[in-house]
């Protein structure tokens, strides 16, 4: 998917959220775990009562990593389904994955030729030759780590460089040398919004993933109000809050009202930049 198509599927939709499949085996309905994939299961579930209001799915592969091969084949029929019932979805691989060349060229085969992602989190920790094996594939995209959500953010990302930049900017200044922003995004936390208007001093017209509203406190506005571009520009992403609002048979029609409830306020927000 390119970046003309990615945006008309937010024009179509009036939405930009992507829906984390962060599927907790510990945490899904309990009659579930009587199916043959109780994970598959709850993704089915999820994806069936939510396809018509989010552009993106985002599995993060924790998730299924710990289940071992189980959690794998749960993943691959995850990534089968949403390929067959609706083609149009943009799907990410939160691998968070980065290694020397001919690791990350492998780590690329795994999950745009194996298993067919249109976009990977990669780690810039180890540089160009890391990610540039990931940028290789037509069509697919890296979504390049610069500013996340989380409390330890600060440890390093924050910190001034002898430029009086922060760690964050220069990975923003050094990647744009590697890709364009039409196979490069950028992860920029929800709970840092303000400091989108930095960031998007420096890429105006990369698209960003945003994680950190929902279950994280983020202001989806004030999103839109420093990350927001003329493409729109933004995957705002949902994880806990719409998998995991309601524990029992209705799980998935209570997830599917948290995202409409999102789909709403997104559709406001792009009235109001003119871009709908």
């Amino acid at each position: 998917m390119n970046k003309t198509e990615l945006f008309s599927q937010i024009r179509m939709k009036r939405s930009f959220l992507c829906i984390g499949l962060d599927t907790d085996i510990l945490k899904i309905p309990g009659f579930l775990k009587d199916t043959g994939d109780p994970v598959f299961a709850f993704n089915k579930e999820i994806v069936d009562a939510t396809h018509d209001l989010c552009v993106a799915y985002k599995p993060n592969l924790a998730f299924y990593e710990s289940q071992g091969v189980a959690g794998w084949v749960s993943l691959e029929k995850t990534v089968r389904y949403i390929r067959e019932k609706h083609p149009a979805i943009f799907l990410i691989a939160d691998a968070k994955r980065g290694d020397i060349g001919n690791t990350s060229s492998l780590y690329a085969r795994a999950f745009f030729e194996q298993m067919d992602f249109d976009a990977v989190t990669v780690a810039p920790y180890m540089g160009e030759d890391s990610v540039k094996p990931f940028l290789a594939y037509p069509g697919r995209w890296v979504i390049l780590l610069s500013l996340t959500s989380n409390k330890g953010a600060s440890d390093f990302q924050m910190e001034p460089m002898a430029s009086g930049e922060p760690l964050f900017e220069k990975v923003l200044k050094t990647s744009l040398r590697w890709g364009d922003a039409g196979h490069m995004m950028y992860v920029a936390g929800a709970t840092k919004a303000q400091e989108l208007a930095r960031i998007r001093r420096i890429i105006p017209s990369h698209f960003l993933l945003v994680p950190g509203i929902g279950a994280q406190g983020g202001s989806l506005r004030e999103v839109a109000q420093y990350g927001m571009n003329a493409e729109c520009g933004l995957l705002v992403n949902a994880s806990r809050s719409i998998l995991y609002a309601s524990g029992d048979d209705g799980f998935a029609e209570a997830a599917r009202n948290e995202a409409l409830n999102l789909q709403v306020d997104m559709e406001e927000l792009l009235l109001e930049a003119e871009l709908l």
